[in-house]
């Protein structure tokens, strides 16, 4: 009998799925390993929250670990994973190359969450008043460290179709390095959505995002300042409910209950809130990967109005499940004809659907990524020949970490 095979995944953090979607995209991995008789360890320097989930509930063995510490080396070695999954970019910086001194044969991959440099380029170019382009990422600082990073892996998780022609198009990396593997989901259907309020139960409009995240942040200061005084003159008794953890108080200084315009705070449920409100509004202006919000949405039988930002990666060639438009005037016309026209709202509602089991079918995605697990395990050194970059990377790049990782240890003794 063959003894189970062993993924390590080192987390940035640790997992939140009620907090984030990168937490629940980061249970889903957990999950997809374990069906396929994985034994899982989940290891962070980061400190745990009221809010992390209890993984060793899951059968999850869990390791607190330490930056810049050799006591991490001891750890690996004794553990000697088949597979490691680096949680982001900067995961891969830190450990990448103590895994590749201690661990030679175990598969390194990056799960990218999305590509932070895309999403710092957009952010940079909305600041500026003008509109992004592509070529604005090969100016992007932290875009040589994130391709690095991806060149350095065995294989790189990404989790939106657009960010992979990107990543071919803007960078040429060979499509051998990377992975497309969007949220698991199981399929829905009509009797799914029957277990939740129809539209004449339903009241309100929502917004759900973690706060600590900037393009959450910027699209409610949107929603208050241009687009929920255009909606509340046309539907003067609506009231707007504004979800999202780690809300600071400059967030709680926009509550205005006499405006319509409610702060909630964190959900307990994001599922609840969701089912109850008639439609969420997410009018993001910069962002990357998939928005979470938008897809638990569909689940939940709640139609949208986002922007093109919103809705990039998640409908492919669908219509929306709702609207997307991308100025104030036409978020807020397109937000009020959803709200009352329950026509509209039913037919946005099955859009969702088709979208949810066209695009993430779990069974679409599962077994692909194992098989691809299996062919690089099969041939490992000549995967890692062809990727000459990658050598070359782990060579310089690591070496100057390395060094300046043993010298932060000695300084911190």
């Amino acid at each position: 009998m063959h003894s189970p095979q062993h993924v390590l995944i080192i987390g940035k953090v640790w997992p939140e799925p009620d907090s984030s979607a990168a937490g629940s995209r980061m249970m889903q991995l957990i999950e997809l390993f374990q069906k396929s008789d994985y034994e899982v360890t989940f290891a962070s320097a980061a400190s745990e929250s009221e809010y992390s989930v209890d993984l060793e509930k899951t059968g999850v063995g869990k390791e607190k670990i330490e930056l810049n510490n050799s006591s991490f080396d001891r750890f690996i070695k004794n553990l000697q994973p088949d597979v490691v999954i680096f949680d982001r970019f900067m995961t891969e910086e830190q450990y990448g190359w103590r895994i590749a001194e201690q661990c030679p044969g175990a598969i390194r991959i990056l799960d990218t969450e999305d590509l932070h440099a895309l999403r710092a380029a957009r952010h940079n170019a909305w600041k500026e008043g003008r509109e992004f382009k592509q070529r604005d990422l090969l100016s992007e600082e932290i875009a040589l460290r994130e391709i690095a990073s991806i060149y350095r892996s065995d294989l790189s998780l990404i989790i939106s179709e657009y960010e992979m022609k990107l990543l071919s198009d803007v960078f040429h990396i060979n499509n051998s390095l990377l992975f497309y593997l969007p949220f698991l989901l199981n399929c829905m259907d009509d009797n799914d959505l029957n277990k939740f309020p129809d539209f004449e139960v339903r009241a309100g409009f929502i917004s759900i995002g973690n706060f600590l995240h900037e393009p959450n942040w910027n699209a409610v200061l949107w929603l208050k300042e241009d687009i929920w005084p255009l909606i509340r003159k046309k539907l003067p008794e609506t009231e707007f409910h504004i979800y999202g953890a780690y809300p600071s108080q400059k967030v709680y200084q926009l509550h205005k209950p006499e405006e319509g315009f409610i702060i909630k705070g964190r959900a307990e449920s994001s599922a609840d809130v969701l089912s109850k409100a008639r439609v969420l509004l997410a009018p993001l202006r910069f962002g990357a990967g998939l928005k979470g919000k938008l897809v638990e949405a569909m689940q939940c039988g709640t139609p949208s109005v986002t922007t093109e930002i919103g809705a990039e990666g998640i409908n492919g060639d669908h219509e929306w499940s709702g609207f997307i438009v991308n100025d104030a005037d036409s978020i807020a016309e397109k937000a009020v004809e959803l709200y009352e026209k329950k026509s509209h709202w039913l037919k946005a509602q099955q859009k969702g659907l088709m979208i949810l089991n066209s695009r993430f079918d779990k069974t679409h995605f599962e077994q692909k990524f194992i098989d691809r697990l299996n062919e690089l395990k099969q041939g490992l050194p000549s995967h890692r020949k062809r990727n000459f970059i990658g050598k070359m990377l782990h060579h310089h790049t690591h070496l100057s970490t390395k060094y300046m990782s043993k010298w932060i240890e000695e300084k911190n003794k």
